[in-house]
C-alpha cells in the first residue's frame, strides 16, 4: 500500500502547529496503525529529520495511551484503539488524517502527544476506597448479585483513553467520570467514600475545564470498550444524592 499521512506537527505547547504531508510506501495491510508510524518515523530518522511524536505504551488494547485522532475520528474508522487498528481498514493510495486529542483540559504537549493528567487529578479527587481488605479473601466470601458485579465491571473496563473527550463536541468527560465512579459505588467496598466521593471528582472534573454532557452519545459509540451511558444516569444519580444529604446535614 502507498499512502499519503498529512499529520499535525506542533514543537511544544506554545508552537501554533499544523499540518505536514508525508508518503509512505510498501505498508502492509497487516501492520497496525503504529507500525506504519513507526515505519514512517525510521525513513524521518534516516533522513535526519525529527520523527513524529506519538503516545503508546501496550499495543494490546489495554493502557490506553494510543490517543490519535484519524480521519476525523478517535482511534480511527473502527471501534477500536489505534494500536489495535490495522491497515487493511484503508485502502490503496488514499490520503489519512492524524490528529492529536482536541480539548482545553488536554494541551497538545508535541505533534500527536496530549496531556491527560487531568483524568489522573479526577481519579485522585476521589478514585479510592478506604475498606482495609487484608489478604486475598475468598472469592465468594463476599455475596455480590451478579448484574451488580458484571455492572461494576463493565464500568472497570474504562481504558482511560479519553475517546470519549475528543468525540464528544463538548469535550466533555462525563463518560470517563461516570465509569470510575459507577465502579466502585456498586461494590460493597466503595460504600464509605460514595458520596464524597462524588462530589469531590465532579468538581475536579468541572476544575480542569472539561465541557458539559448534552446526550448525544458520541462517547459511547467511539469508547473502544463500548461503556455505557447508563453510567452517566447513575452518576447524576449519586450527585444528587450526596448534595441532598450534605445541604440536610
Amino acid at each position: 500500500m502507498n499512502l499519503t499521512l498529512k499529520i499535525w506537527r506542533q514543537k511544544n505547547k506554545s508552537d501554533k502547529g499544523g499540518f505536514k504531508d508525508y508518503k509512505v510506501s510498501d505498508v502492509s495491510k497487516d501492520m497496525s496503525f503504529l507500525e506504519m508510524l513507526d515505519v514512517l518515523n525510521e525513513q524521518l530518522s534516516e533522513k535526519g529529520e525529527d520523527p513524529v511524536h506519538f503516545d503508546h505504551d501496550c499495543r494490546e488494547g489495554i493502557c490506553g495511551m494510543c490517543s490519535l485522532y484519524i480521519n476525523g475520528k478517535p482511534h480511527g474508522p473502527l471501534q477500536t484503539t489505534t494500536c489495535q487498528l490495522h491497515m487493511r481498514s484503508f485502502n490503496d493510495g488514499e490520503t489519512i488524517t492524524i490528529e492529536p486529542w482536541r480539548a482545553t483540559a488536554f494541551p497538545v504537549m508535541k505533534d500527536l502527544v496530549v496531556d491527560r493528567s487531568s483524568f489522573d487529578r479526577i481519579m485522585q479527587a476521589g478514585g479510592y476506597v478506604s475498606v482495609n481488605t487484608g489478604g486475598v479473601p475468598d472469592a465468594n466470601e463476599i455475596p455480590i448479585p451478579k448484574r451488580i458485579a458484571d455492572e461494576a465491571f463493565d464500568a472497570a473496563t474504562c481504558i482511560g483513553c479519553g475517546a470519549c473527550v475528543a468525540a464528544c463536541k463538548n469535550a466533555s468527560a462525563m463518560l470517563f467520570t461516570s465509569a470510575k465512579i459507577s465502579q466502585l459505588a456498586l461494590l460493597p467496598q466503595g460504600q464509605v467514600e460514595r458520596k464524597e466521593r462524588a462530589e469531590r471528582m465532579i468538581a475536579q472534573m468541572d476544575a480542569e475545564g472539561f465541557g458539559a454532557c448534552t446526550n448525544t452519545g458520541a462517547c459511547s459509540i467511539e469508547c473502544p470498550k463500548g461503556i455505557s451511558l447508563t453510567n452517566i444516569a447513575r452518576m447524576n444519580r449519586e450527585y444528587f444524592s450526596a448534595v441532598v444529604s450534605s445541604e440536610n446535614v
